[in-house]
């Protein structure tokens, strides 16, 4: 894992999402804030699929950007053809290597697999384009055949394999077996396009690049097909710190950037989503706030501001005193552990009752009607 490389496919895969269509402004914009966070390659687009998406595609080539652009074509010449017209720096070249997919969707016979694909590689490269070779359902593909498919890729030029889980039936200690053994078969770049059938995307992807692969694809948010793909801002954190990884990722600007592509996609950006959910830093058990109180890396192993979120700290139904305390804090009234003792079981009481935790107004209310109860109990007392 010496130096791994994010490829984005959230302008192509992501938007192959049932139901998701990206208006060109949002594509380009998208573009410019996967470049801005430091993606190295970004999938723009599908270009033979003329007019809009083209004029997307041809904006996003000519914006700039330090990220190379890579459009996604079939293994069909003309495809290649419209791709090198759009004006981009590299081309996918994608056909299925799995039997199943090359007898009943393809309706061809391996030789023609391989003739389809060497005939546009070459193509691409006689453009001088940088030159990816998808091997679509490579995980169910016979081993033979796939390294195979792999070495005419490479002789005829192709500077990577990309290899594809297409349905996501893989687990990563088997995965990373299947990419060591292809690397040391053929000796090509290897990128890993994972999906999430089986919600193991980017563990896979992770185990593809343990094994050696040098790429990773991934979305935005998972965005993709069916379950969706490895998400872009859980590889980049997982390689960050669980592989002590160098990444010179932007990743404070993760949340805005997942905020963006879930309202253009119009899909909602669950609280609890990884590394970018709101409540990735929202505590409200009474042990986890205490320790979070006292040192945030009891429980939390990055901080909010590495990835543009904030910590709360949530009162309902499992908080203790010391949260209520430090609560309590924010809005200028210091609670002594005594009446943090006293307020704390009618707050539960409130968050059973309605099913959640309180909102600040609700918890002013309850100490509001704590200190008038409070003062009629000394009142009765004095008369």
């Amino acid at each position: 894992m010496e130096d791994i490389k994010i490829v984005d496919t959230t302008l192509r895969d992501g938007e192959q999402t049932a139901g998701v269509v990206f208006a060109n402004r949002e594509k380009i914009r998208i573009a410019k804030l996967l470049d801005q966070i430091g993606v190295d390659q970004i999938e723009a687009g599908i270009p033979v699929m003329g007019g809009d998406e083209q004029e997307a595609i041809k904006a996003i080539a000519e914006a700039g950007l330090d990220a190379d652009i890579m459009a996604w074509n079939r293994a069909v010449v003309s495809d290649v053809k419209t791709s090198i017209n759009c004006g981009v720096d590299a081309v996918a070249v994608s056909i299925s290597t799995s039997d199943i997919h090359i007898e009943h969707k393809l309706q061809q016979d391996r030789d023609w697999v391989l003739s389809s694909m060497v005939e546009a590689v070459e193509i691409a490269k006689e453009h001088d384009l940088y030159v990816s070779v998808n091997a679509e359902d490579a995980t169910r593909s016979e081993r033979e055949f796939l390294f195979k498919f792999a070495r005419e890729a490479r002789d005829a030029g192709a500077d990577r394999i990309r290899y594809c889980d297409t349905v996501g039936i893989m687990e990563p200690f088997d995965i990373q077996d299947r990419v060591a053994e292809l690397i040391d078969e053929v000796g090509i770049d290897i990128e890993m396009h994972t999906h999430n059938d089986f919600g193991l995307a980017t563990a896979n992807a992770l185990a593809g690049a343990r094994a050696g692969a040098e790429y990773i694809g991934v979305t935005v948010n998972g965005l993709g097909e069916r379950a969706g793909n490895a998400a872009l801002e859980e590889v980049v954190m997982a390689l960050k710190h669980l592989y002590d990884k160098e990444m010179s990722f932007a990743t404070e600007d993760f949340r805005n950037l997942s905020e963006y592509v879930a309202r253009a996609s119009a899909r909602d950006l669950p609280s609890w989503k990884a590394i970018v959910g709101t409540n990735m830093f929202a505590h409200e058990s009474g042990i986890h706030t205490d320790g979070v109180l006292k040192n945030s890396s009891t429980y939390e192993v990055f901080t909010p501001e590495e990835v543009g979120l904030e910590r709360q700290i949530v009162i309902g139904k499992h908080s203790g005193k010391k949260a209520l305390i430090n609560k309590f804090k924010e809005y200028g009234i210091k609670l002594t552990g005594e009446e943090a003792g006293e307020i704390l079981p009618q707050v539960r009481k409130a968050a059973v009752e309605n099913k959640r935790a309180l909102f600040d107004k609700e918890l002013m209310y309850i100490y509001e009607d704590y200190k008038q109860e409070k003062k009629s109990h000394q009142k009765e007392k004095t008369s």
